[in-house]
């Protein structure tokens, strides 16, 4: 099913995600147009901008371009910790446990707690708490919870039976849920009043900033370091950036070099990413003048296209993605999947991204699916060798 044509590609409806989007004319040409030179030496011009740029509407001194979000999250915990033993707080959905080939044990030898949030959503401040393991940085007499879940036991800072937490990663969005910033900010000033450093894992942070939920400045200038990733929602072909202090930048650079992340023309991958910045996510610090607003109430379409028929929702549709409930329909991981491909539309499960290269037409033929399966004579498939959907 052809939805998109502005590069000549086709794209098709599909949790397969927003990273299936596709560079548009503007991007091509910003590429052709880019000043290019070595970025290893930091002589490339296009890059050395976006760098500046970045730093800037984020709230941060310094910046540097990295190849992927993987790359990113990777560089900036490894650049935060330097002495084990050390461990890693972060929401058990997270791209840095789930998504990332272990690369935070790999490349860090760092244990990773992964952190079940209370209220199903996003991780609070009481959360983190209640795992948060203190070391010999933190004052003795601190407290720690217990396995009755309070707070009120006072652990000493040498137990050497423990592995102390010296990170904590957050993701925001994550499942298209938006973590609030006053209580962002409560976890962040908690964590550095405990000498801390938080991380920001922000592939889908410019869904949050449009959403109205405040600007990338205001989320990521709380954070000792923050990834931004270009190549999903946004449309760049390739890459994401790494932002913090200069002297935290200027050390990354080092474990950048060290794991293959330095280039030489780089201004190829800075121009498309630039561009995707301005014309996709808007110039304004909430999204002003971008796309991303008209696919967020493209998602609610879609929500309220399963739930008007009778259907559930997993997760509150607060962004781009839409997590439809198949257990409660009375659906297996496959069927809808399976009708969706009757309709020339890809699917995976019950998680559908949209992204703004999806057409009304998508939508249309979506709405046709959820006729079928919800229409309570739908005949559930017997295969269940493909959990994830048909095109496993």
């Amino acid at each position: 099913m052809t939805i998109y044509r502005d590069t000549g590609t086709d794209i098709s409806l599909g949790n397969t995600g927003d990273t299936v989007t596709k560079p548009t004319l503007s991007m091509l040409q910003a590429i052709s147009q880019a000043q290019l030179g070595d970025d290893v030496f930091g002589e490339d011009k296009t890059t050395n901008a976006l760098e500046e740029y970045m730093a800037k509407i984020t709230g941060h001194q310094s910046a540097t371009f990295v190849m992927s979000g993987t790359m990113g999250n990777q560089i900036a915990i490894r650049t935060h910790l330097y002495q084990p033993p050390y461990s890693v707080l972060c929401d058990h959905r997270s791209h840095i446990i789930r998504s990332e080939a272990g690369g935070v044990s790999v490349w860090t030898g760092a244990t990773v707690y992964p952190v079940i949030p209370r209220n199903g959503l996003y991780l609070t401040l009481e959360d983190i708490r209640a795992q948060f393991i203190p070391g010999a940085n933190i004052p003795y007499g601190f407290t720690r919870a217990t396995k009755r879940g309070d707070l009120t036991e006072p652990v000493s800072r040498t137990n050497i039976h423990d592995c102390p937490t010296r990170l904590i990663s957050l993701e925001n969005t994550l499942g298209g849920v938006i973590m609030p910033l006053d209580e962002t900010r409560r976890i962040v000033e908690w964590a550095h009043d405990n000498n801390i450093k938080v991380h920001l894992d922000g592939a889908r942070i410019w869904e949050a900033a449009t959403a109205g939920a405040g600007s990338l400045a205001d989320y990521c200038s709380l954070f000792d370091s923050a990834s931004l990733c270009f190549s999903k929602g946004l449309g760049a072909p390739i890459g994401s950036m790494v932002v913090g202090p200069e002297a935290f930048i200027e050390q990354a650079r080092w474990f950048r070099k060290s794991i293959g992340g330095g280039t030489r023309q780089l201004g190829i991958l800075s121009a498309a990413a630039r561009a995707a910045v301005e014309e996709v996510f808007g110039q304004g610090p909430n999204g002003e003048g971008g796309k991303l607003k008209a696919i967020h109430e493209k998602a609610n379409r879609v929500a309220d296209m399963w739930t008007s028929r009778g259907g559930k929702l997993a997760l509150p549709v607060q962004t781009n993605m839409v997590w439809l409930d198949l257990a409660q329909a009375g659906l297996g991981p496959n069927d809808v999947s399976e009708v969706a491909a009757h309709n020339g539309i890809k699917l995976r499960g019950g998680r559908i991204v949209v992204h703004y290269q999806i057409s009304d037409d998508a939508i249309d033929r979506l709405e046709k699916v959820f006729d079928t399966v919800l229409s309570g004579e739908f005949k559930r498939s017997k295969d269940m060798t493909k959990p994830y959907g048909s095109m496993n």
